[in-house]
């Protein structure tokens, strides 16, 4: 299978690591899966090669994702800030996984940007936006997990690749792909899973971990939205779900509690583009999915200052719960020829 990464790149990501003596790996702000998935696979290499590496994430990452090897001593940088600046002052080499955007560290952006060390970026998000040594950006790649094993395979590296990494890489593959249901039909993606399983993982486990373990809270919220929240526009092809933080305080809301929850709309026969807003402190977080050829992107681009990929895109807005789904409601007209006619 031909190569989609430059060999000249590779070469400069194995030389990096050889000379690195302490490296910090960090993902974007409400880390997932194929973002903490990449960050321990990552680091179980960097271990297995007997080198000094740290994660630290912007904030605490779902309770789902916290069976992986090394999620116990990942650094919760709004909890430990102390511990996280020392550590940027004393590293030398930065890895910034699965983000395009210094503002996408939230709190930690600005030691992002100041650090004096070498930074490499591995992402699979367009149009990258930051300033680093070397930049690893492929949108064409379902996730940053499966990019990070690429790069391993032909750094020569993943002879430090064990059961534990691998199933990190496999967790960020299958959590970015809604189980492979989207942004999976790459021969590739399929050969890397191939090379996963003969390493050992077990992907039923795997996929009982992420999947099977959640609060009967969390699942309460899921009910909730769906009987009582989920609105579906259908002559707009469309679908959303709203949630007010009175709502999720009354759900006892955690971290991951409404991973996927976006996709439910989805599912409603008919229906090519769906959104869910959650109310937070002082925005609106908006998520944006898609089938087809409808780009979900360009839309959050236009009119909540986010981005991503054509059919998993998110944003924000400034605006109140009810007037964000006002506007948002008020755009379908403005698309509805493209909704319609998407396949």
């Amino acid at each position: 299978m031909k190569s989609l990464l430059n060999h000249d790149k590779i070469n400069q990501f194995s030389a990096i690591i050889h000379k690195a003596e302490l490296i910090l790996i960090v993902p974007h702000v409400n880390p997932d899966g194929d973002a903490i998935g990449a960050c321990l696979a990552l680091k179980g290499v960097l271990d297995n090669m007997g080198k000094a590496s740290r994660v630290i994430v912007p904030n605490e990452f779902p309770e789902f994702l916290q069976w992986m090897k090394g999620s116990d001593v990942v650094i919760d940088y709004e909890k430990n800030e102390k511990e996280a600046a020392a550590l940027f002052e004393k590293a030398d080499t930065l890895f910034c996984l699965d983000f395009n955007d210094f503002g996408r560290g939230e709190g930690m952006k600005g030691y992002l940007k100041k650090f004096q060390g070498t930074r490499v970026l591995v992402d699979h998000h367009p149009n990258p936006s930051v300033n680093c040594s070397l930049v690893f950006s492929h949108p064409e790649i379902s996730s940053t997990c499966e990019l990070l094993f690429m790069i391993f395979e032909e750094a020569e590296l993943k002879r430090f690749a064990d059961k534990d990494v691998a199933e990190a890489i496999f967790t960020g593959m299958m959590t970015d792909t809604g189980n492979f249901s989207y942004n999976a039909s790459n021969p590739g993606t399929y050969h890397i899973i191939s090379c996963l399983l003969e390493m050992g993982i077990d992907k039923d486990k795997v996929h009982s971990n992420v999947y099977h373990t959640f609060s009967e809270s969390r699942w309460r919220l899921v009910g909730h939205s769906l009987k009582e929240k989920m609105v579906i526009l259908h002559q707009y092809r469309t679908g959303y779900i709203s949630l007010s933080k009175k709502e999720l305080d009354r759900f006892d809301f955690q971290p991951g509690d409404t991973e996927g929850l976006v996709n439910y709309p989805l599912m409603v026969k008919g229906i090519v583009f769906c959104a869910l807003f959650l109310e937070k402190d002082d925005e609106i977080k908006v998520s944006l999915r898609s089938k087809g050829n409808f780009p979900a992107n360009k839309f959050s681009e236009k009119h909540f200052e986010g981005g991503g990929h054509m059919n998993a895109a998110g944003g924000s807005s400034k605006l109140t719960l009810d007037e964000t789904v006002a506007k948002f409601e008020g755009l379908l007209n403005e698309y509805k020829t493209d909704l319609l006619n998407s396949f």
